[in-house]
């Protein structure tokens, strides 16, 4: 069994900075990464499991995603949200139960918090707040009903495109969106994508709702819009903005088997940067979310919340940036 010393020699600091790390003492004076190398350390030696389970300072989380595990992996862009989470959980000690496709029946009713990700009606925050008042939503702006809120910024980032194919000369530009409903059908979602954007072409005076098409948000509706697209407009713009990658990777398909370049006659400009615009080809400019921040920012907001009893609730925006690949010029 692995002792401190094991620990500490790994990690290269004293036994004693291990034992103050492990029991959670806020006070000592070490950077987080040391903190979290030794956590990790512990965890992979099993230690923590072993002997710290059930100390005064372990708290248990329960991580409840809004999308189903095998739709998870479709759309990595809540599955590296769930990561940060995950590593940024070690930091504080606390024990992750993972909660798939809103399942709030499987929640633990000793549960000390509830960290949500995705999508979620009324009823649904009822049902978590009668578990658990200790909630942190991400994705979702339960702000204004009393709850830590982490919501990443779509007004910047979709102007800075805007801005940017306009630079390039493109004033029409089309937009292919999406809408989608919390997994009870009880709340219908809008994009707010879409109204950043027309917000911005508006501010140019180039909006044309002609140019723009509502799918879900999957590859299938990607591809569906953009073959619309092709075959009911007189003239296809010469830039498209899309609402994720899964579904700019469905439009490049269309593109293709209709024989039109991007970005040769067509400039693609996507949203959240998941591996998937650099996956397809070819790879996808894209407004880059700071997806693993996100979900870490959240579990700093859980550990305020139970640790200070002065916690003022928050929402917390976080920027975006533009990363730019070969869909644009």
């Amino acid at each position: 069994m692995a002792t401190l010393r094991d620990i500490a020699k790994k990690a290269n600091v004293s036994p004693a900075t291990v034992s103050r790390v492990l029991n959670n003492d806020l006070t000592l004076s070490v950077t987080d990464q040391t903190r979290t190398n030794i956590l990790k350390i512990a965890t992979d030696m099993n230690y923590q499991k072993a002997n710290h389970r059930n100390t005064h300072f372990q708290k248990r989380i329960a991580l409840v995603q809004w999308y189903s595990e095998s739709k998870e992996q479709d759309d990595m862009y809540y599955m590296t949200v769930r990561e940060g989470i995950e590593q940024q959980a070690t930091t504080y000690g606390f024990e992750i139960s993972r909660i798939f496709h809103n399942n709030l029946t499987e929640i633990p009713q000793d549960i000390d918090g509830i960290i949500a990700v995705g999508k979620y009606s009324q009823a649904q925050v009822e049902q978590m707040t009668q578990i658990s008042h200790n909630l942190v939503f991400i994705d979702d702006d339960q702000f204004p009903q009393g709850f830590d809120t982490i919501v990443t910024d779509f007004k910047y980032g979709i102007k800075h495109v805007v801005d940017y194919f306009v630079d390039q000369k493109i004033t029409d530009i089309g937009l292919i969106y999406g809408e989608e409903n919390s997994t009870d059908n009880l709340r219908t979602i809008p994009d707010f994508r879409y109204d950043s954007f027309k917000a911005a072409m508006v501010d140019h005076n180039i909006f044309r709702p002609e140019f723009c098409f509502k799918g879900d948000f999957t590859k299938g509706a990607g591809y569906k819009q953009m073959k619309k697209a092709i075959q009911t407009l007189d003239g296809l713009p010469h830039a498209f903005f899309i609402a994720n990658d899964p579904m700019a990777a469905g439009a490049l398909k269309a593109l293709q088997e209709a024989n039109i370049a991007v970005p040769d006659r067509i400039n693609i400009f996507s949203f959240n940067n998941t591996a998937l615009a650099s996956y397809v080809n070819p790879e996808l400019s894209s407004v880059d979310v700071a997806t693993v921040q996100m979900g870490a920012a959240a579990v700093d907001l859980m550990q305020d919340i139970l640790t200070n009893p002065r916690h003022v609730t928050k929402r917390m925006e976080l920027a975006t940036k533009l990363i730019f690949r070969q869909s644009t010029l």
